[in-house]
């Protein structure tokens, strides 16, 4: 909110500077994030009659003025304006003066061979429009020549950009500002005064019909005759504009003036556009929600499909407005509007954030609605309005309805609720203080819990006090902590002690993310790209996990598995032209089933296209991945990290989207962890994917603790210098049998001298007895302390022989 001193001085006093300011409101939680000096704007600039206007002898658009300025001989000026005429009073750029919206200093100079002596200034060249038709005139009667036109413009002001935080809905008001200045500063409060205005309850005609009290729990309609549609005085017109705001008429910058300076946002209703709108001799005023489909012409011109979470202004049941966002372009205030509707509201924060998302909305008063505002503030505010009406407008208040549903301890003279302070708790939870004795005394903490407009009842003397919230700082002070917090903010966060840990330590990552890192790592350097997904896609199955307020079909519920989305960002890379996509993703998914809602960290990947380089010398064909080579490059990645994961055959997982001859379950350390499959020919064939598309998708938990264990476990052994011993060993094999449980019996029965076992050969076919396979594997044999000879390695190879013939009934061939 923009912040002008001008106008805050009138609240309270305040002896600092600007900047001083400033960093007072920064430091207690307000953030000025900008100080807008517009006193530099229009230094040097003075009021001057213009006595003589003369066309530019060498140029049609300039003239040449003499001005008068308080000197000893008036100021020979050329002007470019077409308004520039004798005898009118002027804002007068003196020479010296810097223009810093226009980015000049004023010289003296020759126009087209005329000198000129200063500048005649237009409202744009001031810094307070953007654009302008011709220079400013004064009204004579209220300026005097040589002048500073500063006061004359508001541009004798400074405005702080403010900032404050969610839950300070009062701070959206210059009231409101006006009460934390005094609070910080211990300076005197003077909240505006306004005189009663005595106003008939209940009219000829008028009536009031909340349907939604919860919604609505206050509202005023007051009936205001025999107004007049005219500007604003100056004064109104400067404070608005200093705030941001464009002026429009006295009554509509009427309202906008209360929302500034109460915080309470009004809306004002032309009393006979409203009758013909609603037709009929009565006239009701009623708060509803929309109706599906029910359309409605906003202030902006748009014409708006209106939802159910639109709460809506009515009269005779006709929307006319969105409560405490919008009203409707067909009953606004005109030029030639003569009796009025003033609406002063109240809404709940809820509802009116609901119905300003439903349509897009935000606006200044649903900006304070959607934080709350003041509700014991409302009758103050109203009156306030009805008198200014009265006063800049020339109206006369009839009637007034008035439908309050606020509870008791909202209303004018009510407390909002007691809480309990404790002293020990606040030093306690605060700390010491550098000053005086170390702990906040009792008269600091009355002092400034007085200053916020507390009632402070000492209950023991010194130590504990029941203290009664005021309303208008009812909704962020409800426990004893946030009176804590207060005492802290105003007492100055800077003058407690600062209490460093008395033992530091160096910051590390806990286990479970540096195995995650290194799983990142390994996949990556297996040449897989990290994608990252939605978590939410369509609901299609019962087991799925709906959201009961989703944003689009398409994200209503959340993922049971990963494979769809690699499969999805593998045809869309396809489709955009950007080839194979072999990547991984680390996330969650999610699920039900008797046991109630579950999730958990899975790892899930994809890996297809053509691997290999120089297709040039196939015409340009690909090549398919393979089954191995697809394995080879997760095989990799689990090698890097020391993990020993198995495969066996599998059927029945995923069925509807993995190949069911051609995928296996992985295990690790003798648990089921997931699955790694080749895509089914028929979803391939949907989705126009390469020949050879694989997948994989595991449980994140056991790998994390497996890589912990593993890092744990982790030693250095030396190289052994010696040279190694290798056996080949070939034998048919069942094909039922996989190769890595003849891996583990070979493991075994070599004992420490084998140091690896690898397959290097697999054959079906022809001489190869049916339902077998031919495997040949080379064994690597090696001591660290010497040389082995054929003495030391033939007796363990041959027990290696041994115990597959004893495990497996291989047929050995060498």
């Amino acid at each position: 909110m923009r912040i002008s001193l001008n106008w805050l001085r009138e609240l309270v006093d305040i002896t600092m500077s600007p900047e001083e300011l400033a960093h007072t409101l920064t430091m207690a939680g307000f953030e000025v994030e900008d100080i807008e000096d517009r006193r530099t704007w229009a230094d040097g600039v003075v009021v001057g009659l213009a006595i003589e206007r003369e066309p530019h002898p060498n140029a049609d658009k300039l003239s040449v003025c003499k001005v008068d300025v308080g000197r000893d001989k008036p100021l020979n000026i050329v002007c470019g304006a077409p308004n520039a005429r004798s005898n009118m009073y002027v804002p007068v750029a003196t020479t010296g003066t810097y223009l810093a919206a226009i980015d000049l200093k004023i010289k003296k100079t020759k126009l087209r061979g005329v000198p000129s002596e200063g500048m005649i200034c237009s409202l744009a060249e001031l810094g307070l429009e953007k654009d302008s038709e011709g220079i400013y005139i004064f009204d004579p009667e209220k300026v005097e020549i040589g002048a500073d036109v500063r006061p004359l413009l508001g541009l004798d002001d400074v405005i702080l950009d403010l900032t404050s935080t969610a839950n300070r809905a009062d701070a959206l008001s210059m009231v409101g500002v006006a009460r934390e200045v005094a609070a910080l500063t211990g300076a005197p409060l003077r909240l505006p005064a306004t005189d009663p205005v005595s106003v008939q309850a209940g009219g000829k005609g008028l009536a009031l019909n909340l349907q939604e009290p919860k919604a609505c729990p206050g509202y005023i309609a007051t009936e205001i005759q025999g107004v007049t549609i005219a500007p604003s005085p100056q004064w109104l017109q400067q404070r608005l504009e200093a705030a941001g705001v464009r002026p429009i008429n006295n009554v509509v910058d009427i309202t906008n003036y209360i929302l500034l300076e109460w915080g309470q946002p009004l809306h004002a209703f032309d009393r006979d556009r409203l009758q013909s709108l609603a037709g009929g001799e009565s006239l009701t005023i009623g708060v509803r929600f929309a109706e599906a489909a029910e359309r409605f012409k906003t202030l902006d011109g748009q014409n708006r499909t209106l939802q159910p979470q639109n709460l809506l202004i009515t009269a005779n049941n006709k929307p006319v407005a969105i409560g405490g966002v919008m009203g409707g372009e067909e009953t606004e205030v005109h030029d030639n509007t003569q009796n009025l509707i003033l609406e002063a509201a109240l809404f709940d924060p809820p509802a009116i954030r609901r119905s300003a998302r439903a349509q897009g909305l935000r606006t200044e008063s649903s900006a304070r609605y959607e934080r709350g505002v003041n509700y014991a503030g409302l009758e103050t505010a109203c009156q306030r309005a009805i008198a200014l009406i009265c006063e800049l407008a020339g109206g006369v208040p009839v009637f007034q309805e008035f439908a309050d549903r606020r509870p008791e301890e909202l209303r004018p003279g009510g407390t909002v609720h007691t809480i309990a302070l404790r002293r020990d708790r606040v030093n306690r939870v605060l700390g010491p203080v550098k000053e005086g004795t170390g702990e906040l005394l009792r008269s600091d903490i009355e002092r400034i819990l007085t200053a916020l407009g507390c009632d402070v009842t000492a209950i023991d003397p010194g130590e504990r006090w029941d203290v009664k919230v005021p309303p208008y700082r009812a909704r962020d002070l409800e426990r004893e902590i946030d009176l804590i917090e207060e005492i802290a903010r105003l007492y100055g966060y800077d003058r407690f002690c600062e209490t460093l840990p008395t033992q530091s330590a160096a910051g590390e990552l806990s286990p479970e993310v540096s195995a995650q890192r290194q799983l990142r790592n390994a996949l990556r350097g297996a040449g897989l790209t990290e994608l990252m997904h939605y978590s939410l896609l369509k609901a299609e199955h019962e087991s799925q996990i709906a959201l009961s307020n989703p944003l689009f079909t398409e994200y209503s519920a959340l993922r049971t598995e990963m494979l769809s989305g690699m499969v999805d960002a593998f045809a869309f890379n396809l489709e955009q032209g950007n080839g194979a996509l072999n990547g991984f993703e680390i996330g969650r998914v999610f699920w039900k089933d008797s046991a109630g809602l579950q999730e958990k960290e899975a790892i899930a990947g994809i890996i297809g296209g053509d691997p290999t380089r120089g297709r040039w010398i196939r015409s340009g064909r690909e090549q398919p991945i393979t089954w191995y080579e697809a394995k080879g490059i997760l095989q990799n990645a689990f090698e890097r990290l020391r993990l020993t994961v198995e495969y066996t055959p599998a059927k029945d997982i995923f069925p509807e989207m993995l190949h069911p001859g051609r995928t296996a379950s992985l295990w690790f350390q003798d648990r089921q962890i997931g699955v790694f499959g080749q895509l089914h020919p028929q979803l391939r064939q949907k989705r126009e994917l390469p020949d050879a598309v694989y997948v994989f998708q595991m449980d994140l938990t056991p790998l994390v603790q497996g890589l912990g264990q593993a890092t744990r476990d982790r030693t250095f052994h030396s190289y052994s210098t010696y040279p190694a011993s290798d056996r080949d060993l070939a034998f048919f094999a069942p094909i039922e049998v996989p190769v890595a449980d003849l891996e583990k019996v070979m493991i075994k029965a070599g004992g420490a001298i084998l140091e690896s076992v690898e397959l290097f050969d697999e054959y079906r076919g022809q001489n190869v007895p049916e339902g077998q396979r031919s495997l040949a594997f080379r064994l690597v044999y090696r001591e660290a302390d010497r040389t082995l000879k054929d003495k030391d390695v033939d007796p363990v190879h041959q027990k290696v022989r041994d115990a597959l013939v004893k495990k497996f009934q291989v047929n050995l061939r060498s």
